[in-house]
């Protein structure tokens, strides 16, 4: 660079000085945004300039905007949009080089998007534009806008620029990076709370082993649909609550939810539950009543254990199936099914196809969008939870005041095959809970099926010896887990002496330091 000046005080010196300054400033990182309006803020001192931006180019939207700017209100910089070769600030962008207008009134490609530098008061303007390049690709411009003194400094301004675009361009790289992984952070929070939520609140519903994320996930993609639902599985495996949640996430959310279980209805009946009846149309018809499926109108209508449908009605449901319309027992008006319909079963039904006491042609008609739960011993993982869930469900409401539930009793839990599901072992808990008497859920709480070896298929050959030092590792786990280690503690409240507790140990190999903390 150029240094004229004949009073000692050389340009170049001011330069570096500068530089120093605005590298120091970047290094801080203290907060990057305010930091980079300081430097374009000491850039226009230093240069005596009026204004100064910095533009970002955005590939994707194949736009150039002003990110930062000093010298320029919010609504002059909210103008600064361009396109690649719009004006000067896109051409530098689409040619990757530097341009240096000394007056903007005797150029045409100056267009002043900012509405801000206008020859005022006898005044010229130069401009100084240059391109930010990021590993050799532009990034997007730093600019200057100054008063016109002489074209002396000018070339000297672009390679200042220049020089301090590469160090702002890092400095952005950075703050992209922490902003991008704040924005994922931010997101996968928001995820896990969202699922969170959903699985005891939305979904009414605990678990958060795989198979009930795959639910999870089937249930979300299928609610905000109009499609038909069979929901599969078990009995007591909580269809019915999969049935609510799927209504919970459709746009009828609003609308009522009927339920109907087709196998707690007689035969002779269960056509005038879902259908309806006119007066007089059968002994006992005093007046008209509305079925099920007009109950249900702008809802959803729920038929539980649809595999006891007699075929009679089968083929009645799948009228309404294809077109959308029913008549009441003993009418002829016709009336329109405006209703969303999810079913369940528990049967086999190609099974019962097979048998035939199940239509084929109604059977793909129900099977749409097919929702297979998982019975409780396909997501044993999951049953701490249920526990913890029942347990306070009942605390609430049987005013009972249970803390814990020993590791023994989770454990008989955890191996017992639940054949009758959740709603099973809901009621062992409840039952657990009425009997403990101090506040601790224990094994000889749990009813006689699952402490027999045969009811939870873990019948041993094993003599009682086994079983004893079974139970009396148990017991020292539990209390060098209380007591955190501690042999005098544990050792206290086993009522043992040290002696005969460190022999124990010995003898089955505990680790003492793992119960340390």
């Amino acid at each position: 660079m150029r240094c004229p000046n004949n009073n000692g005080s050389c340009y170049n010196d001011k330069d570096l000085t500068l530089l120093s300054e605005i590298s120091m400033r970047l290094m801080q990182r203290k907060n990057n945004r305010e930091e980079l309006y300081l430097v374009l803020q000491h850039l226009c001192e230093s240069l005596e300039g009026e204004s100064s931006f910095l533009t970002i180019f955005d590939k994707s939207s194949n736009t150039i905007s002003i990110e930062l700017a000093y010298g320029l209100n919010k609504t002059q910089q909210d103008r600064g949009q361009y396109k690649p070769g719009e004006g000067i600030v896109g051409r530098v962008v689409e040619m990757q080089r530097a341009v240096v207008i000394p007056k903007i009134s005797q150029t045409n490609i100056f267009l002043n998007k900012t509405k801000s530098r206008l020859v005022r008061e006898g005044k010229e303007f130069s401009f100084i534009c240059v391109p930010v390049l990021d590993d050799g690709k532009v990034a997007g411009t730093l600019s200057l806008t100054k008063e016109y003194t002489t074209d002396l400094y000018l070339e000297d301004h672009k390679r200042l620029l220049s020089i301090i675009g590469s160090m702002i361009v890092k400095s952005l790289d950075v703050s992209r990076k922490q902003r991008l992984e704040l924005d994922r952070l931010q997101r996968e929070n928001e995820g896990l709370q969202k699922r969170l939520a959903g699985d005891s609140k939305s979904f009414n519903m605990v678990g958060n082993s795989g198979k009930m994320q795959d639910l999870y996930n089937l249930i979300e993609m299928v609610g905000p649909t109009h499609s038909t639902v069979l929901i599969r599985g078990e009995s007591g495996c909580g269809k019915e609550l999969v049935a609510e949640a799927i209504h919970a996430a459709s746009p009828v959310a609003d609308r009522p939810l009927i339920k109907v279980n087709c196998s707690a209805l007689p035969d002779s009946l269960i056509e005038s539950e879902l259908f309806g009846h006119e007066k007089g149309a059968f002994t006992g018809a005093d007046s008209r009543r509305k079925g099920r499926f007009e109950l249900a109108k702008g809802g959803t209508i729920f038929l539980d254990e649809i595999g006891d449908l007699p075929l009679t009605t089968q083929v009645k449901l799948l009228r309404i199936l294809q077109e959308l319309e029913f008549e009441r027992i003993g009418g002829t008006e016709t009336i329109k099914a405006d209703v969303r319909i999810v079913c369940a079963t528990n049967r086999n039904l190609e099974q019962a196809i097979s048998e035939g006491t199940f239509r084929e042609d109604f059977y793909y008609r129900i099977n749409v969008f097919p929702i297979f739960i998982p019975s409780l011993r396909e997501r044993r993982n999951d049953i701490p939870l249920l526990v913890d869930h029942f347990i306070s469900k009942f605390n609430n409401k049987n005013r009972t005041r249970i803390k814990r539930v020993t590791t023994s009793a989770l454990d008989m839990l955890m191996v017992y095959r639940w054949p009758g599901n959740i709603r099973e072992l809901e009621n062992v808990i409840e039952r657990a809970c009425i009997l403990s008497s101090d506040g601790v859920v224990q094994s000889h709480n749990l009813p006689p099926t699952l402490q027999t070896a045969d009811a939870s298929n873990t019948a041993s050959k094993k003599g009682l010896t086994f079983y004893v030092e079974k139970l009396e590792r148990q017991l020292i786990r539990e209390a060098l887990v209380a007591s955190k280690g501690n042999i005098a503690k544990a050792a206290k409240q086993l009522d043992i002496t040290e002696r005969m507790l460190y022999s124990r140990i010995s003898k089955y190999n505990f680790e003492v330091w793992r119960f340390k903390v």
